[in-house]
């Protein structure tokens, strides 16, 4: 039975993956890289230094570890301004309500983001509150498709894992969500999120009646 629900950030409560992309995009400008949406695809889900490292690929970039890491950094304070701006009102539709009725269902609540900044964010929308726990990229050595992050929530709620389902919008997190052996909903295409139990097209769509089916999912 479903005990503990584990939720995404970037593009499952809100759309902080629009300041990523224009974030990494200004930096690869900088490089001489270009860098479209289509290749910020690859970037979803994993984490600050993977996504530099695929950057870096396609301009055939050699760098050292200290200069990715002056990189790396120069893109996060870009990302974080961007952030700063943000209101309360940038939550997808519906997700404050879901979770709610989430949690007055008896059921934790817990977040797993790679981003290092998903405290910040959370506190900027007014909702970490809503969360029994919250693990993001400082916290583990392995992002996605890697367990890791998910695992360690599940720990954190001292929920099975096989009790837990996850909201994730990317590839890489339906992948570490199934090598995690719990349950998950993709929020996004079903081309994209197939191996998902259940995808939908956005996280507000969730329904409580869905919960039971996936219950009955061996």
């Amino acid at each position: 039975m479903i005990q503990a629900a584990i939720f995404d950030l970037d593009g499952v409560i809100v759309d902080t993956a629009h300041y990523h992309f224009i974030a990494w995009k200004r930096l690869a400008k900088e490089l001489g890289i270009d860098f479209t949406e289509k290749e910020n695809e690859q970037l979803k889900g994993v984490s600050r230094m993977r996504s530099l490292e695929i950057i870096l690929d396609l301009g055939n970039l050699r760098l050292s570890h200290e200069e990715m890491e002056r990189l790396a950094t120069k893109k996060n304070k870009w990302f974080v301004e961007y952030i700063n701006a943000m209101k309360p009102d940038e939550i997808f539709p519906g997700v404050k309500g879901l979770i709610q009725e989430i949690r007055s269902n008896g059921i934790k609540v817990a977040l797993a983001s790679s981003s290092k900044n998903a405290d910040t964010v959370l506190n900027l929308l007014g909702i970490k509150d809503y969360f029994d726990a919250i693990v993001d990229g400082t916290m583990i050595k392995h992002s996605k498709p890697d367990p890791e992050i998910f695992l360690l929530a599940a720990k954190k709620v001292n929920i099975p894992p096989a009790d837990c389902l996850v909201f994730e919008d990317a590839e890489a997190g339906v992948e570490a969500a199934i090598a995690a052996r719990m349950k998950c909903v993709g929020v996004g295409s079903t081309d994209q999120l197939g191996k998902a139990d259940l995808v939908i097209e956005k996280t507000g769509d969730f329904k409580m009646e869905q919960l039971q089916i996936l219950n009955l999912k061996s």
